[in-house]
């Protein structure tokens, strides 16, 4: 098992929880990844995509790093959602927006790039990739209120991510 973040808080706290022997490395997204060409059957890319405004260049390098037939399992927030919290947006352009969050009594301000569900397809099949699937699931049932988008009010389901399975050539 190998995995990368940005952060290397993160890949501390991943190395933390699934010990030394886990490849673990600090690489962006954004950039060259530092693995071989072919080296994965899967690779999982959850909730990343959505912090770059172009999709390019690192489909591109998930693609170059996934055997012939491998497969990406890509997650986003649901583009919907950002219609439902900005409801004066225009849905159909890329578009940068940020939100204020706390996190253990500090804040922080995490900023994105929302686009159409149509722009997302594009970019995973100009990146060479086919569509295996597509999902939507809702929230689990027993997930905490806090944990779930303030403004969600008293509904039990909300769709909130989309989950794509995609193959490489």
């Amino acid at each position: 098992m190998s995995g990368f973040d940005v952060s290397t808080a993160m890949v501390d706290l991943a190395r933390e929880r699934l010990g030394e022997q886990t490849d673990l490395r600090v690489a962006d997204l954004g950039e060259p990844l530092p693995y071989d060409d072919n080296a994965f059957d899967v690779v999982v890319c959850s909730l990343a995509l959505h912090y770059l405004q172009d999709w390019s260049a690192a489909l591109t390098e998930l693609r170059r790093v996934l055997r012939p037939g491998g497969r990406l399992v890509a997650s986003v927030p649901h583009p919907f959602v950002y219609l439902f919290n900005y409801q004066d947006q225009d849905y159909f352009s890329l578009t940068q927006y940020s939100e204020d969050f706390e996190f253990a009594d500090e804040s922080a301000v995490l900023t994105y790039w929302h686009r159409p569900l149509h722009a997302m397809t594009d970019a995973f099949t100009e990146a060479g990739f086919s569509i295996a699937a597509v999902s939507e699931p809702p929230w689990s049932p027993d997930t905490p209120n806090e944990l779930l988008p303030a403004n969600a009010g008293e509904r039990t389901a909300f769709v909130c991510f989309l989950f794509f399975t995609l193959q490489a050539p």
